[in-house]
């Protein structure tokens, strides 16, 4: 590592919730200044001088680079690189690496959370119980909401890779069986069915793919009616795969047995969402918290580290610009 090395992490408290082992960082940067977080006005200043910057969603646009001479190095605490121009950064001899595959177990854990919750119908009974319904039950137990085996019951999955592969290894432990879906914009195969195919045979159907042109909105009104009416679907990549309009109209409807997203369209949802409205039946939404465990995290902070070593020795890995 080169012994000038100054880098500043430009949002610290969007990563570390003071449970985190930074000493890697401390070991390999020469300084370490950690903001907990950052305005887009603030962003140039803080990096001035800096030749690594390490953020997680803080936007480092063109006028930052440009502006920023000593800067060699864009570290991204995440998998998407939204928030860094990375035209930009080629322009101005700037490498920028992110993290990947540090919260597989973690996000395929939270998606089968969130299925067995609808199942079991896990937050209907926890509201009768605190409401006082099994206390006042004439009987040992409390089953006024049907609950659902997975064993048996067919999984939809769209997206394959490494999380996809890892969601379907737990689903085939529950006994699921698992089918394939033809991602929009990707070239067909013979192992991943179209949309219209895939979705009447489904029980559950799970994300796990990025949102591009090709895949916003592709779960709208007309493929969630496609589907059987006690289906469950969950959200755990991206919001914008699924029309929220069209979904809370289909769980208003009675149309599906349930839905669960850990993500929203606009995070956080300031301006509201339609999925936020009250009256909306059997759904359930985590604040985008599925890649949170500890150790996911503690992941990323090994892999910016290896990216930062390997960037330094020459030959940087994890490299999107």
């Amino acid at each position: 590592m080169s012994s000038q090395s100054r880098a500043v992490f430009l949002d610290h408290t969007s990563l570390d919730l003071g449970d985190l082992d930074l000493a890697p960082w401390r070991e390999s940067f020469s300084e370490l200044i950690l903001h907990s977080s950052s305005t887009a006005d603030q962003v140039i200043e803080r990096l001035q001088g800096a030749q690594v910057a390490i953020s997680n969603k803080i936007m480092i646009d063109a006028d930052a680079i440009a502006a920023c001479p000593d800067l060699k190095l864009i570290l991204v605490t995440a998998t998407g690189v939204n928030n860094v121009d990375l035209e930009a950064a080629r322009k101005h001899g700037v490498v920028v690496s992110n993290c990947q595959g540090y919260g597989t177990p973690s996000v395929a854990q939270h998606t089968l959370m969130l299925l067995l919750a609808m199942a079991t119908r896990l937050p209907d009974y926890q509201q009768a119980i605190h409401q006082g319904m099994w206390q006042k039950s004439r009987q040992f137990c409390l089953l006024d909401f049907p609950i659902v085996e997975l064993e048996g019951k067919t999984l939809g999955l769209l997206g394959h890779g490494e999380l996809g592969g890892a969601v379907a290894k737990l689903a085939e432990a529950f006994g699921m069986r698992v089918l394939l879906g033809q991602i929009p914009g990707r070239p067909a195969r013979p192992d991943r069915l179209p949309l219209h195919e895939l979705l009447p045979q489904v029980d559950a159907l799970t994300f796990h793919c990025p949102l591009n042109e090709h895949t916003r909105d592709m779960i709208g009104a007309h493929e969630l009616s496609l589907m059987k009416p006690k289906a469950f679907i969950v959200n755990t990549a991206r919001g914008g795969l699924i029309n929220e309009q069209a979904l809370a109209d289909a769980l208003r409807n009675g149309h599906l047995a349930g839905a669960a997203t850990d993500v929203l369209t606009v995070e956080p949802p300031v301006n509201g969402n339609p999925l936020l409205s009250g009256d909306i039946p059997r759904l359930i939404i985590t604040p985008h918290s599925a890649w949170g465990s500890q150790e996911a995290r503690q992941r990323i902070v090994g892999q910016v580290n290896e990216n930062a070593l390997a960037f330094y020795a020459g030959k940087p890995i994890r490299v999107v610009s």
